[in-house]
């Protein structure tokens, strides 16, 4: 059964396939020229005239008008949500091979299905580091959203790519498609759900250097108080065990109850995911508190970071970030005098991170910071462990590590704290060594008016 092209042309092939002429097709209801308007591309049926076409040409009104069978759809509806797990809480990989077998399958004539699905590969782009990928395929959807807005909506999109650009290095495209973003959530008073958060993140992981203004952190703090940070529950056994249910579901044929399913798992493995996006953003929140970028309560941060600790405590997989909010808590704590406090959240991070690893370097640096206000000459030598777990690093760290480069920019920092000038400088040269980044981004055309 022809399903390529437009409504006209499968409408063209059924007849054909059929031997009936327009006049035929028509009947005593329909004129041949409308029938003719229709193959040609001129009308579009209403859903009635859809009906008696499709009873003629023996196949399903939904066929008609979308090119796929009911079974069909609800098949590719099914792997869709399989893909979104996948994404979430499985192998992202895996999850970008899986959009693009929907792709393939939905087709340009199921232009909504394809274009979910192609955001959904964008993403799994995204999540594997692929970053030149992504963006293009990103800046794809964005052009199609804007002439297309029944199929995508572009604010989504456009966080995206600022993510995506300032990860690359591309800071001017980021910032300039983040005041965009920003606009927009403006005019809709937007500071709750997934947009919201996700904006909120793309600005705080944008934030400027010290001394600079960045207007997106207003932003970001109210998203902060109004959403705050919530409990995390783990419930990645029960998203697994849902998921799991609905392959089975399927493959004994029963795709509504497959669906079904498949929505409980995405609906229950949602809100840990948006706590933990909303603690990396306390957390992010508060260690700029502590750089003293920008004028906060040093209380208020340090109950953000205690509350993104508390969240990444409860996850496996967010054992790295557990392990940061405590060198951010160790900070704050040095800033508000409690030098007690700041030694014991530093030390107990050595306890339980391997290294060498930036983390354990940072955790080194904070016992730097701790021995310089206490007065103490073990200052230096915690410095120097730092650089030493840096350097065995250098050899098998990313190219454009971002977090690298600003690791090595802080140690530089301290050893001028601590008179050692020419350690400063050489910590220095590593982080202009560790942040060049704009390779990490193929020739990608852009021509939206937002970003040139």
């Amino acid at each position: 059964m022809p399903s390529q092209g437009t409504i006209g042309d499968r409408v063209r092939g059924l007849r054909l396939s059929r031997r009936m002429s327009q006049a035929q097709l028509a009947g005593p209801d329909l004129s041949d020229s409308y029938v003719s308007l229709i193959e040609s591309g001129k009308r579009t049926p209403t859903p009635v005239v859809a009906r008696i076409l499709a009873e003629r040409l023996g196949c399903t009104t939904e066929f008609l008008l979308h090119g796929i069978e009911p079974r069909q759809r609800i098949d590719t509806e099914l792997g869709l949500r399989h893909a979104e797990l996948e994404l979430n809480h499985g192998d992202p990989g895996a999850a970008a091979d899986r959009f693009g077998e929907i792709i393939k399958a939905a087709g340009e004539e199921n232009a909504m299905l394809a274009a979910h699905a192609r955001l959904g590969r964008a993403r799994a782009l995204e999540k594997q580091g692929k970053l030149g990928p992504a963006v293009e395929a990103f800046e794809r959807l964005r052009r199609e959203a804007a002439a297309h807005p029944e199929r995508l909506a572009d604010l989504p999109l456009t966080v995206a790519l600022s993510r995506c650009y300032q990860r690359a290095g591309d800071i001017l495209r980021a910032r300039d498609l983040g005041g965009h973003a920003l606009r927009q959530v403006a005019r809709l008073g937007l500071t709750h759900g997934e947009v919201a958060v996700e904006l909120a993140a793309a600005l705080i992981e944008a934030a400027p250097t010290q001394g600079q203004q960045n207007g997106g952190l207003s932003y970001v703090r109210q998203v902060l108080a109004d959403n705050g940070v919530p409990t995390v529950v783990d419930r990645e056994a029960e998203v697994h065990a849902l998921w799991k249910a609905s392959v089975t579901a399927a493959q004994g044929d029963d795709s509504a109850l497959a669906i079904r399913l498949a929505d409980d798992a995405i609906a229950t493995g949602r809100p840990t995911r948006m706590a933990v996006r909303l603690a990396t953003i306390a957390m992010e929140w508060a260690r700029l508190a502590a750089g003293g970028m920008h004028d906060v309560p040093l209380d208020e941060a340090y109950g953000y970071a205690k509350a993104a600790s508390e969240a990444f405590a409860v996850l496996p997989a967010t054992a790295p970030e557990y392990a940061m909010s405590r060198i951010v808590i160790a900070r704050l704590a040095l800033k508000l005098g409690d030098l007690g406090q700041a030694a014991e959240h530093a030390g107990s991070v050595l306890d339980t991170v391997d290294e060498p690893s930036p983390t354990a370097a940072a955790a080194h640096m904070a016992l730097a910071q701790v021995a310089m206000a206490r007065g103490d000459g073990a200052a230096t030598e915690s410095l120097d462990r730092a650089r030493a777990l840096l350097e065995e690093l250098g050899s098998t760290a990313d190219p454009g590590n971002r977090r690298m480069a600003r690791t090595w920019r802080e140690l530089g920092d301290l050893y001028g704290q601590a008179g050692a000038r020419e350690q400063q400088a050489a910590a220095y040269r590593r982080a202009l060594e560790s942040i060049d980044v704009r390779s990490a981004i193929v020739t990608v055309p852009v021509d939206s008016p937002l970003v040139r």
